[in-house]
């Protein structure tokens, strides 16, 4: 254990404790990356270069140098075994999708191509680098507000909540593997935008211009979502590491899919329908893409046996 681990175990409170990152704005400098990696090498440590939007919990530190072999092993077959659901929804997403555009015309209508302006506007946006800060900080924001809903939907309690342009960090008395993932596969600001747009809805009428608008907004938030997401997983998490990051980010691949099949019910005029649908069709991939695994392997193990390895 370094010396810097044992003075960060010193300070940690005896019922909870948090971690912290260093600054989003260092994260944003290249001079200070390339500062950090030189005195990273001349101290022979592994520090972070970024920012952590960090959850606190009153487990263990759980990196994976620290984990037993059991657990990282556990881990990592869970992991292995989720991969080929993964594939199976990956490829039913795709070919229900190439089937509503290039069947139905879904790429013509009006809320396809509103969705489509609203990802390309922040897009851009992230990539000019304008008002980055603005973004940073309102990334942390639903990152820390995701842990904490999810605190509280597990009957957690949260006894410190911040969040600046240094970072952000939540303590609690619960943690779990939705609890540190979830803001890595939940829009948070979709979910807003959605509440204010039902909200909205009882009061008056919201037909026409105005659910166009909500699928241009909803655009600009999924991409705001997953492009920060996609921007800050490369960058040493502790939410990954929780609980182990192999793990962490195949549940976390899997889930963004399954919000985006949840997007796509959700502009269907018959929702409950088009899931049905996609169930029945994964159901299919699944007997098909099983099937090819069997026959592959048993066609392995025949040429095994006709070398005489087996």
């Amino acid at each position: 254990m370094t010396k810097r681990r044992a003075r960060a175990r010193e300070r940690k409170p005896v019922a909870n404790h948090r971690r912290d990152g260093i600054s989003f704005l260092e994260a944003l400098s290249s001079a200070n990356r390339r500062a950090q990696d030189q005195a990273n090498r001349r101290s022979g440590r592994r520090e972070l270069k970024s920012v952590r939007a960090a959850i606190a919990a009153t487990a263990p530190d759980c990196d994976d140098d620290q984990a037993d072999w059991l657990r990282r092993l556990a881990r990592w077959l869970v992991a292995a075994l989720l991969l080929p659901v993964c594939w199976v929804t990956t490829w039913t997403l795709l070919s229900r999708f190439s089937h509503a555009t290039v069947e139905q015309g879904f790429w013509q209508t009006p809320e396809f191509w509103y969705f489509a302006i609203g990802m390309m506007l922040m897009t851009g946006w992230f990539f000019s680098g304008l008002a980055q800060s603005f973004f940073l900080y309102l990334y942390v924001l639903g990152h820390e507000l995701t842990h904490a809903l999810f605190v509280i939907l597990f009957r957690g309690r949260i006894t410190e909540f911040h969040v600046s342009h240094a970072g952000g960090y939540i303590t609690t008395d619960k943690t779990n593997l939705l609890i540190a993932l979830s803001p890595y596969f939940v829009p948070f600001w979709s979910l807003v935008a959605a509440a204010g747009y039902l909200a909205a809805g009882c009061f008056t009428d919201l037909r026409g211009g105005w659910d166009l608008a909500f699928y241009a907004v909803t655009g600009v938030t999924w991409t705001f979502h997953m492009l920060w997401t996609l921007w800050m997983l490369p960058r040493d998490q502790p939410d990954l590491k929780e609980n182990g990051t192999f793990l962490s980010l195949v549940i976390i691949y899997l889930a963004n899919l399954l919000v985006l099949v949840a997007l796509l019910c959700a502009a269907e005029e018959a929702p409950l329908g088009y899931c049905g649908d996609f169930a029945r069709e994964w159901l299919r991939h699944a007997a098909t893409w099983g099937d090819q695994l069997w026959r592959w392997t048993i066609h392995v193990i025949g040429d095994w046996k006709a070398a005489g390895r087996l």
